[in-house]
């Protein structure tokens, strides 16, 4: 027998109702997750376990945001622990928070840094960690300039303090004068560019002082430009021999004279300061190149005792310890020697 159609249609509204609670009972337990959330990390937060790499002087800077869904908490975010030296972290509360952090890095190294987010009633986002790799600016750093093959020099354009390191308050060594005692423009050996920023670059240069092989730091200002030589002098004092290489390959050759064992030529690392000609003293022959290696006996010297490699009247007494220090050659050997060696030339004497 069919029912009264009033009875079908409230069975049907009460499977209805009944369908709409159950899946209200599987929605109410995520609803109350979301609420318990609370404070969320927003755009344009960097994501968690994101990676930064920036350089010594250089700037890092990103911003973080949160929010919460309560509408009267305040989000605060803060770091968790210690920022690394000289960073800065600027912050905003409110239900849509805001924050800056951004960092000039003054030494290289590896950093983690961890930020937090909460509204002070118990509602807080996971913790974000953010890893930072600090290298070295591209701009910073030392350049060798001399080896065995290739050396540069640079004329003093004006009276310099030298210091025993790249910095304005490294200890004095000595001042470098413009001219040499020999009235020429004085000029150094460049061992080395370091730069400490765009504004401050130092020159390590090798010294006409003694105590031999002294090297020291000059601001770049005080010297010219950078000249680059291929040749590079040898001289044995037990071989008695002078050996001029050019790119490492020896393109000269000869048998000298060096210093008497009480006058001893120095041993260590110099280079040709000058080159001096007409001066007609036949004791000298024809050229002479004055070189940076000073007399560690004879600093009474006119001039300070500087060593020079120069020719002789004297042939005859070559090769052997006839001098006061100087490197002393043949006349024809100095004349072809000085169409082969510029000045700047490093010189090792052994």
């Amino acid at each position: 027998m069919t029912e009264p159609l009033p009875v079908r249609i409230s069975a049907t509204l009460a499977l209805a109702l009944a369908g709409l609670a159950a899946a209200l009972l599987l929605i109410a337990p995520s609803a109350r997750a979301g609420a318990a959330a609370g404070v969320a990390w927003t755009s344009p937060t960097p994501s968690d376990q994101s990676q930064f790499a920036t350089s010594v002087g250089g700037t890092l800077s990103f911003t973080l945001a949160a929010s919460t869904s309560a509408p009267a908490a305040v989000v605060h975010i803060s770091p968790v622990g210690a920022l690394p030296a000289g960073a800065g972290f600027d912050s905003t509360d409110g239900g849509n928070a805001h924050s800056l952090f951004h960092w000039t890095p003054a030494a290289v190294g590896d950093y983690t840094i961890r930020f937090a987010a909460s509204d002070g009633a118990g509602d807080s986002a996971s913790p974000l960690t953010y890893a930072i790799h600090v290298g070295r600016a591209p701009y910073q750093g030392s350049v060798a300039l001399t080896d065995d093959k290739v050396a540069r020099w640079a004329v003093v354009l004006k009276r310099a303090v030298v210091r025993s390191a790249p910095r304005p308050s490294a200890r004095v060594v000595t001042r470098l004068q413009t001219m040499t005692t020999d009235d020429t423009q004085n000029l150094v050996l460049v061992l080395e560019r370091f730069v400490v920023s765009k504004k401050q670059v130092w020159y390590h240069v090798r010294l006409p002082i003694l105590p031999n092989n002294s090297t020291g730091w000059v601001l770049r200002g005080n010297l010219g430009q950078l000249y680059t030589v291929h040749t590079h002098l040898y001289v044995d004092r037990k071989a008695l021999t002078a050996t001029l290489k050019r790119d490492g390959v020896t393109v000269f050759q000869t048998k000298v004279g060096v210093g008497r064992s009480y006058w001893p030529t120095p041993a260590g690392e110099f280079y040709i300061r000058d080159k001096l000609t007409g001066f007609g003293d036949p004791f000298y022959g024809p050229i002479a190149f004055g070189t940076s290696a000073r007399s560690a006996v004879l600093t009474d010297w006119p001039g300070g005792g500087f060593v020079g490699v120069h020719g002789t009247n004297e042939p005859q007494i070559l090769p052997g310890h006839v001098s006061h220090g100087c490197i002393r050659m043949r006349n024809d050997a100095i004349l072809r020697l000085a169409k082969l060696m510029p000045v700047g030339t490093p010189l090792t004497v052994r």
